[in-house]
């Protein structure tokens, strides 16, 4: 189902607190509930995300409703990369924080979001489009044609309590 009226517009360096607030509560819906690491990860990903919005290296785009209201968001990164035998550019298009309000869901908002953000992709001439997907995210994932990579995670726990570094 579609809502009644939605548009899509490039987010600004004003809608940063939205496109933290989208971040944080993304990482709380997937079930990352510690309070206090969502605080940490908003005043570290904060100045990523303005300087970002300041250079170009992050876009972002915002869902709004007739009535002005933000209904959700989604933004790609783009940043240096190795070259790969799909993408012989030396950059990743690397989407991330799409949102979408819990009134707002199941009404096409995350599709069209997401077909904005990869128009745009194939406008800059990137070959391959990557994200990290939730589980409520990846039906819509699959039906766009994005399709699962063999990728693997290692979470490491540094020693929090020195700054040094191996």
């Amino acid at each position: 189902m579609k809502p009644a009226a939605l548009a899509i517009r490039e987010a600004t360096l004003a809608d940063a607190p939205e496109i933290m607030r989208h971040r944080r509560l993304m990482f709380r819906d997937m079930g990352f509930t510690d309070e206090a690491a969502l605080d940490a990860m908003h005043a570290t990903s904060e100045p990523y995300i303005l300087a970002g919005l300041k250079d170009g290296s992050y876009r972002g785009w915002l869902a709004v409703a007739a009535d002005g209201r933000v209904m959700g968001g989604g933004g790609v990164v783009v940043h240096a990369w190795l070259t790969h035998p799909l993408n012989l550019n030396p950059h990743r298009a690397y989407v991330l924080n799409v949102y979408v309000y819990a009134e707002f869901r199941r009404q096409g908002v995350a599709r069209r979001l997401m077909e904005v953000i990869v128009e745009w992709c194939r406008d800059r001439g990137f070959p391959v489009v990557w994200l990290h997907a939730s589980d409520e995210g990846r039906p819509l994932y699959t039906s766009m044609g994005f399709v699962s990579t063999n990728e693997m995670r290692l979470t490491l726990k540094p020693n929090q309590d020195s700054g040094e570094t191996a």
